[in-house]
């Protein structure tokens, strides 16, 4: 089968140091970048330059809106016939009418996280794919590359095997440090956000879907009470959210999220704890990928014959590599090559959760929200 022609629409941060590098992992038999989109002709032009030298490319088409020229448009890229795919990387509140672009133009999809920057947006892309595009056996799916971790996957199957019984308690706690010098709060869509939460959704619906990952569905939350607020002036609307979450299954959770951290040093102490009634797991980062620690208790009888309850602890560290298997995921998708460990991988009726849970958070203000009826479509 000949290589997938695929775009990259969007040239910033995460296009060059994510997308290129993951892209540099995969065989040449599964893709074949064919051309680059932005906004304007210099950073379309850089992108292009560093694609060449990572992908050792003789030629990467560029196409931007400025300076304006039809044959340099993203209609003209999405005109094009070797060009199967797309990979969207642009900023969140751009993203929703590109998709719908390249969709119409008959190509398969990849768009950054989050799936929209809002539940009602998300829900309207939705429909309108599975009504209008999906028939034709286009593929749409949403790049949370949390979800695609091998760290969290392995820490799902373990839960939903029962290794640690039944699910009683999890968390998910995160606390960032961001100032002036971050290449991140550089990026000017980010400076003033023109989407609800700011850093907030833009980072949190990562950590919501690394919760999802590893929670059995029964645990999915779908009832939230929230408080928000905002505690460094230039990180507006606000920076953080304290989340108390209730399940199907009776078990509850604790999501604590910010990014106006005093010192980059508080953040040590990040990560994730799902508590079973047998045992727990633990998540957490270390260099280069990441740690599940996962401790089981059983009831034994001793040498004299009493019960006592004895601990056993399995580690395992798994390389971060989230972006690649999602685009790998993607490509092999669309080829026909995909297995069962893609069929359900940046599914935008599973992504929808991770915004509502944002979006019910920014607007709780202590009341309860149904988080399932909100992500229902």
């Amino acid at each position: 089968m000949a290589p997938v022609g695929v775009a990259i629409l969007g040239a910033g941060i995460f296009a060059k140091e994510a997308h290129l590098p993951a892209l540099s992992k995969l065989p040449s038999s599964l893709y074949s970048l064919k051309a680059v989109y932005s906004r304007s002709q210099e950073s379309a032009s850089s992108l292009a330059s560093s694609a060449k030298d990572l992908l050792s490319l003789s030629s990467v088409g560029v196409y931007y809106d400025t300076p304006q020229s039809s044959d340099s448009s993203l209609a003209a890229l999405l005109s094009r016939s070797d060009i199967s795919a797309v990979i969207v990387v642009l900023p969140i509140t751009t993203q929703p009418g590109i998709i719908r672009q390249a969709l119409k133009a008959g190509k398969h999809v990849l768009s950054e996280k989050p799936i929209a920057p809002d539940v009602k947006t998300a829900k309207e892309l939705i429909v309108e794919y599975e009504r209008e595009y999906k028939p034709k056996n286009l593929v749409w799916r949403v790049a949370e590359n949390f979800e695609a971790e091998p760290a969290f996957q392995k820490a799902g199957a373990l839960v939903k095997e029962g290794k640690i019984g039944k699910v009683i308690a999890y968390q998910s706690k995160i606390i960032n440090y961001i100032d002036k010098d971050s290449k991140w709060y550089k990026t000017p869509w980010r400076t003033i956000p023109d989407y609800q939460g700011g850093f907030l959704l833009d980072g949190g619906v990562h950590f919501s879907a690394a919760l999802r990952t590893m929670l059995p569905e029964s645990s999915h939350p779908t009832l939230l009470s929230s408080f928000a607020s905002l505690h460094k002036s230039w990180l507006p609307p606000h920076d953080t959210i304290h989340v108390i979450l209730r399940s199907p299954d009776k078990s509850s959770g604790i999501y604590e999220l910010t990014f106006a951290s005093p010192s980059p040093s508080l953040g040590s102490g990040n990560g994730y704890t799902i508590t079973g009634s047998a045992g727990y797991l633990l998540a957490t980062n270390v260099k280069g990928g990441i740690q599940i620690t996962v401790k089981t208790v059983k009831t034994v009888k001793g040498d004299d014959g009493k019960e006592k309850d004895e601990e056993s602890e399995e580690v395992f560290v798994e390389e971060s590599v989230g972006v690649k298997n999602e685009v790998e995921s993607f490509l092999k998708t669309i080829s026909g090559q995909g297995g069962p460990q893609d069929a359900g991988l940046g599914e935008p009726r599973q992504t929808i959760k991770d915004v509502a849970l944002i979006e019910a958070a920014l607007n709780s203000e202590g009341s309860l929200i149904d988080l399932g009826a909100l992500a229902s479509v």
